[in-house]
């Protein structure tokens, strides 16, 4: 065994996106332990539901994370209709799923450019993300907002999109799609990604399983496992599979959200086909009682919400587990044994959310 050294990695480097802190375990230039420190920006944000009435608290939920702003506010109105017994509009159901595939498009095209920055593919990094901003423009056209989205409600949905719309989302997604091609050729041929990625931070199946690992983590190393196929919202009306990948590495995790990108795609297809007329929020009156979990598949993986109601229009306890959380474990395993010069493009592969995961 080599002298060992231990080198700070994080909360701040130039590649990564989120302040996250690893303490590295050197020998040489092989990491053989990565002992992570988070906590730098937690907001205190499941204690404000004692200052926030449920209702006021849907706003509060959206702002646990800017990318998947729109499905935390739907898995927490998921959770509290669920206790009220609420049943929303099913044109509100195939809305929320048409936002949520929306915001699985422009989370991984996020990441997609974040990782070509990290390859220093800068020309990448920029088609990447002009491509998200036509998702975004959509987003602006039908919400009004870019990063906080406000119209998921409890009981539905605040807003309706006009057929002429759907259209619209429809033609300006399949050509986003099909400008996606020359660069997904790129990120899934070019010899130096592929040098960076393949073989790269391997994860087997039995590790993912074991150490509990979610979303396209998880899905690359072979594990099945996608909550959309629960049914909720509009997904059982919807005919698709789960993507997965064998290796495990790198490279099958960028497959997989590269994939996941297209089935978004044909997703918001096949809702804009099958999306039936109808009022788009219900009224009620009261306030819960009771407790209950949602889980939703999120960009990252499988998110969980726990809300616990006492009757009162102040919640006893909300608490949201996150897939960055969940995924920490596969993390530390996967950088065992690595070069120091691959951890970034490691860490990355989780696609971290730091500001998710510390609410």
């Amino acid at each position: 065994m080599g002298e060992r050294t231990v080198i700070p990695f994080g909360p701040h480097h130039p590649v990564l996106p989120e302040p996250i802190h690893l303490d590295l375990v050197l020998e040489d230039e092989r990491v053989v332990e990565a002992i992570p420190q988070i906590g730098y920006i937690h907001r205190g944000l499941e204690k404000l539901v004692e200052k926030r009435d449920f209702k006021q608290y849907t706003y509060i939920a959206e702002r646990i994370c800017g990318i998947c702003s729109f499905m935390h506010g739907m898995g927490y109105c998921m959770s509290v209709e669920s206790i009220m017994k609420l049943e929303i509009p099913e044109r509100a159901e195939f809305l929320r799923t048409i936002w949520a595939e929306m915001s699985r498009i422009h989370s991984h095209m996020l990441w997609l450019g974040l990782t070509a920055d990290a390859f220093g593919f800068e020309s990448l990094f920029m088609h990447s993300w002009r491509l998200r901003e036509k998702v975004l423009d959509l987003f602006e056209e039908t919400t009004g907002g870019r990063v906080i989205f406000s119209v998921c409600d409890i009981g539905g949905v605040r807003k309706d999109i006009d057929a002429e719309t759907l259209q619209k989302i429809v033609r300006v997604l399949t050509e986003m799609g099909e400008e996606l091609k020359p660069l997904a050729d790129v990120f899934l041929n070019d010899f130096s990604v592929k040098s960076r990625t393949v073989g790269v931070g391997v994860l087997t199946k039995e590790k993912a399983e074991e150490l509990g690992a979610i979303g396209p983590m998880a899905k690359a190393s072979g594990v099945n496992l996608d909550m959309r196929t629960q049914g909720y919202a509009a997904y059982k009306h919807l005919n698709f599979e789960p993507i997965t990948a064998t290796q495990g590495d790198s490279y099958a995790r960028m497959v997989v959200r590269i994939k996941e990108i297209y089935q978004a795609i044909d997703l918001i297809r096949q809702c804009v086909e099958k999306i039936p007329e109808g009022d788009v929020l219900v009224k009620f009156k009261g306030n819960p009682d009771g407790e209950y979990f949602t889980h939703i598949e999120q960009p990252r993986g499988e998110v969980l919400y726990y809300v616990k109601a006492n009757g009162t229009s102040f919640l006893d306890r909300v608490r949201v587990r996150t897939p960055t959380f969940a995924n920490v474990p596969a993390l530390l395993e996967t950088l065992k044994n690595c070069d120091l010069a691959d951890v970034p493009i490691l860490v990355l592969t989780i696609d971290p959310c730091i500001s998710c995961t510390e609410r």
